[in-house]
């Protein structure tokens, strides 16, 4: 099992959505390809986790609470992959 920093890439998606980790090309500069590709899919897997839990419709804080946690994830999404064209990386 790959990590980074101590941390399994789940656990780090899940750090991400929780804003306790802000991913930054500083950030993702001393990771390898494999690391790279490895955060990205736990990433992915974590979003959709939170997009299958039950919405919660009637209580606003948990929407907001839910809509921060995929923003937060998208956005490390967006900024991974604009890292890995830079370098050429392949995500996929």
């Amino acid at each position: 099992m790959a990590n980074i920093r101590g941390k399994s890439f789940e656990a780090i998606a899940k750090d991400i959505s929780d804003g306790y980790i802000t991913v930054n090309p500083i950030f993702l500069k001393s990771l390898d390809n494999d690391a790279l590709k490895g955060l990205f899919q736990a990433i992915q897997k974590v979003q959709a986790i939170i997009r299958g839990e039950k919405f919660p419709y009637n209580d606003i804080e948990a929407i907001r609470t839910r809509n921060m946690r995929l923003q937060r994830l998208h956005l490390a999404l967006v900024v991974i992959k604009n890292f890995a064209k830079e370098r050429k990386i392949i995500l996929v």
